[in-house]
């Protein structure tokens, strides 16, 4: 083998006739041995012996930089897709990173306006139950402020029941006699006992948390709607009670026979005035505010009626049952014996016993006068008149104005009498009529 470059060189390896000689040489060569075995570099007309050792590793180190030269220009002739390919991939990246963080923010957004959302409604939800507990506690007041005829709506308290005193041996009657007890209507409470109790019928417990506030909303509804439904049946039951009275006040006049317009007009009133402003409905009134009109119209109604029935005697004189021991029309006279008019009732009763006027009046008479002994007639106005006879002694003269359940005087057995009683007439335009006509008219008129 041999490298030329330039002038000629020449590269000579030993012959075969030369290996023989080297083989029959002995083990330890001399250094023209390792000469032949050398390689020889001619250049110039210079000549190189390296070793193979020393060959090879320049050959090999001339393989290594042609394959790294080769690898270096492959980078760079590459390099400009590989950056591209590499740049790509980061904005991809960065791209992909954006957009999911793009994405988290919407998400964040959505929910942030889903929690305002959720809270304006129920803010909203909030404050239509809180409008609607105050427009149920000012019915509620006035419901609590109206009061019937008979007295409140309101029934009284345990406690007020309790704070009454026993009552006596001897019963003493209200103004208006036991023959014409008006029973109070039943109850008709149905006012907000305060704000606090109605919340407290859903209280946010741990549990209502964890259902939600819709949860506690629809209870605190459901609540509201229990007190409406209470106040609506409440007005109700008024609104009929006093559509019911009204009509048997009116009775008690047709079956008497009376003029209801006539009486008015002579029943007394006390000092009022002011100027006249009628009552108006609006036209977006709900049914609540239309039923509490109808309502006030009949109390007017029932008061006016009940004013004037004041001066209708259709209670009894006496407390106690009703017990007559001669009643109106023909009799046997007690002392002759022959058939007589009875121009009233006698009601038993014992020697002192009070006697009540029946009916708002003044005095006309008392005292003396013939068969009747001590007497005494009231004036009711508008031709009516009642008058009670054979008393012990008398409480009132001339002139006194008098009021239903008032004492008169005491029962008695003096003038035309064979015992203690009570002698008591109605007259109508000076004409006896009978007593007991108005009594049944009272007893009808409370059995309502």
């Amino acid at each position: 083998m041999s490298y030329r470059s330039g002038h000629q060189s020449e590269f000579r390896q030993p012959h075969d006739s030369s290996r023989q000689q080297l083989a029959r040489q002995p083990a330890n060569p001399s250094p023209a041995t390792h000469e032949e075995n050398s390689y020889t570099l001619v250049h110039a007309g210079k000549q190189v012996r390296v070793g193979p050792v020393v060959f090879w590793i320049v050959v090999g180190t001339v393989t290594a930089l042609g394959m790294w030269s080769a690898a270096t220009a492959t980078y760079f002739a590459f390099r400009d897709d590989v950056l591209t390919r590499l740049i790509a991939r980061q904005a991809e990246m960065q791209y992909a990173y954006e957009d999911r963080i793009a994405e988290l923010r919407a998400k964040v957004d959505r929910a942030t306006s889903r929690q305002l959302l959720d809270q304006e409604q129920f803010d909203q939800k909030l404050e239509q139950v809180m409008r609607r507990q105050t427009t149920l506690e000012s019915r509620a007041a006035a419901i609590g402020g109206m009061s019937d005829v008979t007295g409140s709506i309101r029934s009284p308290s345990r406690g007020a029941a309790a704070a009454d005193p026993a009552p006596s041996a001897t019963p003493k009657p209200s103004p208006i006699s036991d023959t014409a007890v008006f029973v109070a209507p039943p109850d008709r409470e149905a006012r907000l006992e305060s704000r606090a109790p109605v919340l407290s019928l859903a209280p946010v417990t741990k549990a209502a948390k964890i259902q939600g506030v819709d949860n506690v909303i629809v209870r605190l509804q459901n609540s509201l709607d229990q007190v409406e439904r209470r106040q609506l049946s409440s007005l109700t039951s008024l609104e009929d009670s006093l559509e019911s009275r009204a009509r048997r006040m009116r009775g008690v006049f047709t079956d008497l026979g009376l003029d209801v317009g006539q009486l008015e007009a002579a029943t007394p009133r006390a000092g009022m005035g002011g100027p006249y402003v009628p009552v108006k409905l609006s036209g977006d009134a709900g049914a609540f505010e239309r039923q509490l009109y109808r309502i006030n119209i009949s109390r007017a109604q029932v008061d006016r009626l009940n004013r004037t029935l004041a001066l209708v005697p259709y209670r009894k004189p006496v407390i106690g049952e009703v017990e007559f021991t001669s009643g109106f029309g023909v009799r046997s006279d007690p002392f002759l014996g022959r058939p007589a008019m009875h121009t009233g009732l006698d009601f038993r009763a014992a020697m002192g016993d009070p006697v009540r006027v029946t009916a708002n009046g003044k005095v006309a008479s008392s005292g003396w006068a013939g068969g009747y002994g001590r007497m005494v007639e009231i004036d009711h106005g508008n031709g009516l008149s009642t008058r009670y006879g054979h008393l012990s002694e008398i409480n009132v003269k001339v002139g006194d104005v008098v009021k239903i359940g008032q004492v008169i005087g005491a029962v008695g057995s003096t003038g035309r009498s064979t015992g203690p009683h009570l002698h008591y007439e109605t007259r109508i335009d000076g004409e006896a009529v009978d007593p007991q006509k108005f009594l049944r008219a009272g007893v009808r008129l409370s059995a309502g």
